[in-house]
């Protein structure tokens, strides 16, 4: 019986062995397997290796700037930080030297008042257990290059900073449907993407390509010494210079702004273009907005993406569309008034008891819907006149570099529809399609193509990587054309009793033609019949008599279904430009003007820096009693006269506010917001008054309020 036992229990012992034996080749196997193969699983283990020993660290591209064409920045990217704490005693391996943070309640004690926190708090982030590093919550993230500054000046083991950047736009609502904003990413990789205008149709171009260093790392993610690094050079984003001027930007700004301390309306746009050259030299919408804030109630650009029904304005290029096919007789006559279509459609003028027997000349002085309706009725067809607006740029896109642009509507089929096209309605149109139709009247017959970059440069090497001129699209229209055309809106403003008479300036160099449309009605069909449904506008040249800007102005629902609102922003920026064109000569002429590019002061000794400036001519101003350089207005590249002054703000922590009057809005912010005072703007311009005087210390929080006006004023 026990030796049954004794043969069952080796039987089960050799039973084992074998099992044993059988798991242990498979481990063999599949060791050998993986130490000879690339990919078990479909996982590359090669790869999977890498990934947990090798390390990246990602070199932000710098985004470009975005400047006027005079050179003044109009969106940039400011460094902020964010301060982190080192917790881990670990990270310490020299006693002399600690990299965490030693002194706990100390380093609380020193950081909250800089931070604007308790102590208590401060120290709550200190002390949390089993944790490497800790951030500070949002009164730590942000923070200045003077923050960082007073907080690197307490010399406390165990502080850092990551630096990012945020999107920064000196002049607010400058501009800011054309330039755009642009969104930051939520996560930590410092991506700035653009979300709209300039900074969204470029956004490729501005944002640059990113570069890494990339190396292999031990357990605790130190670099391994002696292992060789892989490096890649960020390329930065490049620089867009826009053909914004900013004095006229600020005239159409401050004439806006004008306008609404007495009217009321739904929205308002003007856009000037330089006559000769096809460049959009300011464009502006009310209500706008603040890039740095977002506060948006509109995210459709007027200029191009917001098509609406543009009234008699359209009446210009009908008359030009008769006289380009040979059918215009201007002494020819009809009974204005009501026109009554074949199907029994009432047309009405304006007026609509109308001024009896005219010629068709006075009817376009008198902006006469019946006018119009008798030239295409008698000589035109709905083809002749539809290829005309398409040759002239309508319905189609007129191909300007901003995002999301509209190309209108230019539908007209039955006989109704073709003669309230004829004086515009019933087809949508933009302004940019407005001011583009008009160039053939300022170049003897030749279109022109829109355009609103001038340039753009690598930042880097400061090489022009692309120019935008006067581009020639196709001739138009006859000489005889234009200079019939020149005398018909002439005549609109500076003739007695005319419909445009209410932009007649003393000169009588500003032409051009006024409109009035209805506005559709969307949830029933047909118009809005109340006084302050419709769309005023005017479209005009100055001066007649050598044609420097193309004006288009229109509003919706102005209150009282006024005209003044466009005539008095129109006429109050003529007069601004003018002035502005004839100072250039005059102001300038007895001045030596010598360039300067200011260079980077930032980190150098104030001695140093002076020195420099003083060698060239160039006045500056010194705020604080520092040593070093921390910021600097004009930035680094920026190009400036012998009428200049550069600022420094040095490093020091008393600074008290300056003296900003006389400076433009855009470096009087500069200044202030650098120092860490908040900047509230009423007007546009250059500071009149500021609400905070002179050598008053500066504290947290502080405000101050400035009070602008323009360089150039009417009298």
């Amino acid at each position: 019986m026990k030796s049954k036992k004794r043969k069952n229990s080796i039987k089960y012992s050799k039973l084992f062995i074998l099992i044993s034996l059988f798991l242990f080749c498979l481990m063999i196997g599949r060791v050998s397997q993986i130490a000879t193969s690339k990919e078990i699983d479909g996982v590359n283990l090669q790869e999977l290796a890498s990934r947990r020993t090798t390390k990246t660290d990602v070199v932000s591209a710098k985004r470009g700037s975005i400047y006027s064409v005079n050179g003044d920045i109009l969106a940039q990217n400011v460094s902020s930080y964010k301060l982190i704490a080192y917790l881990d005693p670990k990270r310490t391996t020299n006693e002399k030297r600690p990299q965490h943070v030693v002194d706990k309640e100390d380093t609380a004690r020193k950081l909250a008042p800089i931070l604007g926190m308790e102590e208590a708090e401060v120290l709550r982030y200190l002390s949390k257990e089993n944790v490497y590093q800790t951030e500070f919550g949002v009164k730590g993230k942000g923070l200045s290059e003077l923050v960082k500054k007073q907080i690197e000046d307490l010399n406390l083991p165990g502080l850092a900073f990551y630096e990012s950047f945020k999107r920064y736009y000196p002049k607010g609502n400058f501009a800011s449907y054309t330039i755009g904003y642009t969104k930051e990413s939520s996560d930590d990789d410092n991506t700035i993407k653009g979300e709209m205008g300039i900074e969204k149709e470029y956004n490729e171009l501005l944002k640059g390509e990113d570069g890494y260093s990339r190396y292999q790392k031990d357990l605790q993610g130190y670099k391994i010494p002696n292992t060789p690094v892989e490096v890649k050079d960020a390329v930065q984003g490049k620089d867009i210079y826009l053909t914004i001027d900013s004095n006229i930007q600020f005239f159409v700004e401050q004439a806006m702004h004008n306008a609404d301390k007495e009217y009321d309306w739904q929205w308002f746009t003007v856009t000037i273009m330089d006559a000769k050259t096809g460049a959009i030299l300011a464009t502006s919408a009310s209500p706008s907005f603040d890039p740095n804030k977002r506060n948006i109630t509109n995210y459709l650009d007027l200029l191009i993406s917001s098509p609406y029904e543009p009234g008699s304005t359209m009446k210009t290029f009908t008359y030009m569309a008769a006289m380009e096919n040979g059918v215009y007789n201007g002494s020819e006559t009809y009974k204005s008034g009501v026109y009554t279509t074949s199907d029994g459609t009432e047309i009405g003028d304006w007026n609509r008891n109308g001024w009896g027997v005219i010629s068709f000349d006075k009817g376009y002085a008198m902006s006469s819907n019946v006018g119009v309706i008798n030239i295409i009725n008698r000589h035109m067809s709905s083809v002749m006149l539809r290829q005309y607006f398409r040759k002239l740029g309508f319905g189609r896109k007129s191909g300007i570099e901003l995002p999301n642009e509209s190309k209108g509507n230019l539908e007209f089929k039955y006989e109704t529809e073709i003669y309230n096209a004829g004086f515009g309605q019933g087809i949508t149109t933009t302004p940019i399609q407005n001011v583009k139709a008009m160039t053939p009247l300022t170049n003897d017959g030749m279109l022109l193509k829109p355009f609103i970059v001038s340039k753009i440069v690598n930042s880097d090497t400061g090489e022009v990587v692309l120019e935008n001129k006067r581009e020639e699209l196709e001739r138009v229209a006859s000489t005889s054309t234009v200079q019939k055309m020149i005398e018909l809106m002439s005549d609109c403003v500076n003739g007695i009793g005319n419909t445009g008479s209410g932009y007649r300036i003393d000169s009588g160099e500003l032409i051009g033609k006024t409109g009035t449309a209805q506005i559709a009605n969307e949830k029933s069909g047909g118009y809005l019949s109340g006084k302050e449904d419709i769309i005023s506008s005017f479209s005009g040249i100055y001066p007649k008599s050598n044609p420097q800007v193309i004006i288009y102005a229109s509003v919706a629902k102005p209150s009282g279904g006024s005209q003044k609102p466009v005539s008095n922003t129109v006429k109050e920026i003529v007069t601004n430009i003018s002035k502005y064109f004839g100072n250039q000569d005059s102001d300038t002429s007895s001045l030596v003007v010598q360039d300067y590019k200011v260079e980077n002061f930032i980190n150098k000794k104030v001695e140093k820096v002076t020195t420099l400036l003083q060698a060239n001519g160039v006045r500056y101003i010194l705020l604080g009693n520092g040593d070093k350089v921390m910021r600097q207005t004009p930035s680094v590249n920026d190009t400036i006269t012998s009428g200049d002054v550069v600022y420094l703000i040095t490093n020091d922590s008393s600074i008290s506010i300056p003296n900003v009057l006389g400076l433009s809005s855009k470096v009087a912010k500069s200044i202030l917001e650098q120092l860490n005072v908040k900047v509230n703007l009423d007007g546009v311009g250059y500071v009149v008054n500021q609400s905070i005087p002179e050598g008053t210390p500066i504290t947290e929080g502080m405000e101050i309020n400035l009070a602008l006006m323009p360089k150039y004023t009417i009298e």
